[in-house]
């Protein structure tokens, strides 16, 4: 058996970057920090934080570029991948990244930062009454 999962909380370090694949599926690359806290054998207090880059492909890439930003507190469920290639300058890469397949929003968006799409007359409410007035559609979520 195998199992290849990461789970994360932490927030957004810089603005989502989107863009289009060649064949026209969105993909959204972005990074979320976790800290953690620990006393040394001295009594002190000692942080550290740990950068995770993301990306999330098709309408969950849509999703996180239309309603994240830097800052924002997020949960982030997805696999572990390690893309390999070549630079220009002949030496070889590695980036190991969280594929997202799950993407929760854990703050409110600050006040008139994330765009809302209108809601028809005949639509419910958002149905998470801490999401403040942005709306999730059932159609928006991938999955």
């Amino acid at each position: 058996m195998n199992l290849n999962r990461a789970m994360i909380i932490g927030n957004l370090t810089r603005d989502p970057e989107s863009r289009s694949t060649t064949s026209g599926q969105s993909v959204c690359n972005f990074s979320v920090a976790t800290s953690s806290q620990w006393t040394d054998a001295q009594g002190q207090k000692q942080e550290r934080t740990e950068y995770h880059p993301i990306v999330a492909w098709g309408k969950l890439a849509d999703i996180c570029q239309q309603y994240l930003a830097k800052g924002r507190k997020v949960y982030v469920e997805g696999r572990l991948q390690t893309r390999e290639w070549e630079a220009q300058d002949g030496s070889k890469k590695q980036r190991t990244e969280i594929v997202a397949e799950n993407m929760i929003i854990l703050d409110r968006a600050p006040q008139g930062s994330a765009p809302t799409a209108p809601r028809p007359a005949n639509a419910p409410a958002a149905v998470d009454q801490g999401m403040g007035d942005q709306e999730i559609r059932v159609e928006d979520i991938p999955f």
